[in-house]
């Protein structure tokens, strides 16, 4: 259905991440996959949704240039909001280790925004999900940092994999938006464009 509607449109992935390249193929639809490197700072006064809404756009910028009729760029960004103060990835296995444990027995925000970039204009979204981690043991921390490596993840973790299994107590929100891409939403938008 939705690639019917995009007939005659080129979607193009401004992102590495394989979780949003999932998502785009079980929607069904083609997309070409383009990276740019975008340094992923944002000012300090930003809260919340303002910072993965400013980063989306930002990852959009290095395309500008190239988008002709027609294309439909996807730029996204997940940030982990805790204590109003963003987590973003870590930079290595003991900082990953100190998210986890600041993320341990509490409740956090999982944002993430996408922006849908033509050569005309620009559409944000983001949501929002609510997650409680129950009280880690160091042990489980260590193994999970230890063999999954999660550097490439915002609060150094992903719900999918091991300490999401055995570590979050509930969710409030769409579970997929804590993987990293508010699929309901964006495919609202789509159908919307």
């Amino acid at each position: 259905m939705l690639q019917e509607k995009l007939k005659g449109k080129h979607l193009i992935l401004g992102s590495g991440s394989p979780r949003r390249r999932y998502f785009l193929e079980e929607l069904g639809l083609d997309f070409e996959i383009r990276l740019k490197y975008v340094e992923e700072s944002y000012p300090e006064s930003l809260r919340g949704a303002e910072i993965s809404d400013y980063l989306a756009r930002l990852k959009a910028v290095p395309f500008l240039d190239e988008l002709v009729e027609n294309d439909i760029l996807v730029t996204a960004d997940t940030i982990v909001w805790r204590f109003d103060h963003a987590l973003g990835k870590p930079r290595d296995q003991e900082e990953a280790r100190k998210m986890l444990r600041d993320l341990s027995c509490e409740e956090h925000e999982v944002i993430s925004s996408v922006a849908l970039t033509t050569c005309e204009d620009q559409f944000v979204l983001n949501e929002t999900t609510r997650v409680k981690f129950k009280c880690l043991r160091e042990e489980e921390i260590e193994f999970y940092t230890g063999k999954y490596k999660p550097f490439d993840k915002a609060g150094a973790y992903g719900i999918q994999e091991w300490i999401g299994l055995i570590g979050i107590e509930w969710i409030v929100g769409s579970y997929f938006n804590v993987m990293g891409f508010p699929v309901r939403k964006f495919y609202e938008k789509l159908l919307e464009i």
